[in-house]
């Protein structure tokens, strides 16, 4: 699986945050930057727990933890939240949403960066974005957060493709 970089911003990312009330240039950049390091916009999508869910490859565990730590205290965001999920099938599999999902996906990662205490009043350049990135986005894989290949894949996979490239 793939997305347009231009699809992802418009149809996705720009949405949800407008309905969470939460849209800055800023913002839209930052999670589109996070997807295309975490999974190459969905080039790289692992499907194991231990390796993260989906186009922003957060893991069960840190999905249950933004619900149980972060919105519980917010009970109207929350209900925002769950709005992007599917009516049954968050009920059955709700980690399955991380994946087949988009814009519930992308509610959660916005959520993560929020916990974390995400401060997006600072321009949307590059290096701006991979600093927020490596401070603020714990998907829970453990992983080590390069600031350099940030802005290596931010300037490959957003930055050099045009509207209708799909990136790889």
């Amino acid at each position: 699986m793939g997305i347009y970089v231009s699809d992802l911003r418009e149809l996705i990312i720009k949405p949800c945050l407008e309905s969470l009330g939460d849209y800055s240039e800023t913002a839209e950049n930052l999670l589109a930057g996070t997807a295309a390091q975490e999974s190459q916009l969905g080039q790289q999508c692992y499907c194991t727990q231990t390796q993260g869910l989906g186009i922003y490859r957060i893991t069960a565990e840190k999905h249950v933890e933004v619900w149980d730590k972060y919105l519980i205290q917010y009970p109207d965001l929350a209900s925002r939240v769950r709005g992007f999920a599917s009516q049954q099938q968050f009920l059955k599999k709700p980690h399955a949403e991380l994946i087949s999902n988009l814009s519930y996906a992308t509610a959660i990662a916005w959520m993560v960066y929020r916990a974390n205490g995400v401060d997006t009043c600072k321009t949307a350049e590059v290096n701006n974005l991979a600093q927020l990135w490596a401070a603020h986005f714990d998907n829970g894989t453990n992983c080590a957060r390069n600031v350099e290949d940030f802005i290596a894949t931010y300037r490959t996979a957003v930055l050099e493709t045009d509207n209708h490239k799909l990136v790889a």
